[in-house]
């Protein structure tokens, strides 16, 4: 077998998307998917989050505290 690498990405329909050069025939192939690093995970989780609760996040009723709320943690007890 010949293996080659490619860059893809996963879309949020869990389809993965890559470009093969032209020269390659049609056919069945065998993927290999190499996950990222914890670090790089990290930052994937985050975006992934961030989109999911995109719409959460910017919906005006879900701002339940204010500046006032609170006292600051270096305050005297």
């Amino acid at each position: 077998m010949r293996a080659i690498e490619l860059f893809g990405e996963i879309d949020d329909r869990h389809r993965l998307r890559a470009q093969v050069p032209e020269v390659f025939p049609t056919g069945s192939v065998r993927v290999i998917v190499l996950m990222p690093e914890e670090d790089e995970a990290g930052l994937a989780w985050a975006g992934s989050v961030s989109a999911e609760w995109s719409a959460e996040l910017s919906d005006p009723n879900q701002d339940i505290y204010t500046l006032n709320d609170g006292q600051p943690v270096d305050a005297p007890r």
